[in-house]
């Protein structure tokens, strides 16, 4: 065997080493999401190494889809707001949060073809696990209350609520759209409903019914008839106590909804008086006293609990037209992806997501959250990434 016959062994060698590597690192993010955000951020590293490394030995170019442009002009347009803060040591803590942007990169070149599919069945899998301790925390530990609720192993219930509600979309997607381990999601949709509901955070279970309905009326709109079924029996066999809490949503006399009314109104003012590069990432917290609404209940409040209003407020009105173009994007190209039977149940997967976070943020600065925002991206990129090659669903 000639020298060059051996370069080239050993190159190829590295390259399946690297490329196996790669993928086995973010199928670990998509998993570890739920249980250790330190887990899935080293294996995030581990990922962009082998991503690294194939682009220097191959040099390969790199690619990504198309909504990862207005992504990338939404982080520059957040830098020019942190130079403008107040405070840009403060933002700057906050923007180290854009590092997780490099999923859609990640993704895109791992998770293609049917590796994708895949991936889903890692993330419901996991999410499974997830949702079946929170049942436990609920039912045999009390994490039944507004001051305890089910959180699984994660720090916050937001997190955990949000994460499931994102796992219930893909779930269904397949279910109503996917060729294969359909009858596994259907089992373990109820599991994530029940411990979204035991989460008491009701954003979540706002997002989670908001992204069923756009299912079912992409599969057969007569399917949105089992909605109102569904609700009626969730008020009948629900605790009282969950029950009661998903019923405050339309009370004005709640004093959370009361106080997230009063954020909107403070949010609208930071807004005004800082148009083009907002009060600065990560400075709502610090400045909430200057701009407290009369009838705002919390004395402050670390975000204004509603995505576009704690963007512009934030960063500015030129990031959250960034951020704008972003979900159009995303929207759009899904859409596109929609129209393929081979790619229809990983588009609907990516559009439940969309459609779930903006219906859970309105009342939740989800976006904000970490591990939230890395399934999301993950969720969305996927549809893309198993376009690039031929994908069984």
């Amino acid at each position: 065997m000639t020298v060059a016959a051996d370069t080239n062994a050993t190159f190829a060698h590295r390259h399946v080493f690297l490329e196996q590597a790669g993928l086995a690192a973010v199928y670990g993010v998509a998993g570890a999401l739920h249980f250790s955000i330190a887990v899935a951020q080293i294996l995030l590293t581990i990922a962009f190494v082998c991503w690294a490394a194939l682009i220097a030995i191959d040099r390969e170019p790199v690619e990504v889809p198309g909504f990862a442009w207005p992504l990338a002009l939404y982080a520059a347009i957040t830098l020019v707001s942190t130079v403008f803060s107040p405070d840009p040591r403060v933002s700057l803590m906050a923007d180290k949060q854009m590092v997780l942007y490099l999923l859609v990169p990640l993704v895109y070149r791992f998770a293609t073809g049917p590796h994708a599919s895949t991936m889903v069945t890692v993330i419901v899998s996991f999410a499974a696990v997830s949702a079946v301790v929170g049942i436990v925390q609920f039912g045999v530990l009390h994490y039944d209350n507004l001051g305890r609720r089910a959180q699984g192993t994660l720090g916050h219930y937001m997190t955990y609520s949000g994460l499931l509600m994102l796992v219930i979309g893909a779930a269904l997607s397949r279910v109503l759209f996917g060729k294969r381990d359909r009858l596994w999601s259907a089992l373990v949709i109820p599991a994530l409903a029940v411990a979204v509901a035991f989460s008491f955070s009701r954003n979540a279970g706002v997002g989670a019914c908001v992204a069923a309905a756009l299912l079912l009326l992409l599969k057969d709109r007569r399917l949105l008839a089992l909605l109102p079924i569904v609700a009626a029996l969730f008020f009948l066999l629900a605790p009282t106590a969950i029950a009661d809490r998903y019923a405050s949503i339309f009370s004005l006399k709640n004093p959370t909804n009361r106080d997230r009314i009063a954020m909107l109104r403070e949010g609208a003012h930071m807004i005004k008086d800082h148009p083009f590069v907002g009060i600065g990432p990560n400075m709502v917290q610090p400045r909430y006293a200057e701009y407290r609404d009369p009838d705002a209940v919390q004395p402050v409040n670390p975000h204004l609990h509603n995505v576009p209003v704690q963007i512009a407020a934030e960063r500015g009105l030129p990031a959250l037209a960034a951020w704008l173009w972003f979900i159009v994007s995303l929207v759009v190209g899904l859409t596109k992806l929609l129209r393929d039977p081979s790619q229809r149940f990983l588009a609907a997967t990516g559009l439940s997501a969309v459609v779930a976070m903006l219906a859970a943020g309105m009342f939740e600065y989800n976006f904000g959250d970490s591990e939230f925002l890395m399934l999301f991206l993950i969720l969305v990129t996927l549809p893309f990434a198993a376009a690039r090659t031929p994908s069984p669903t």
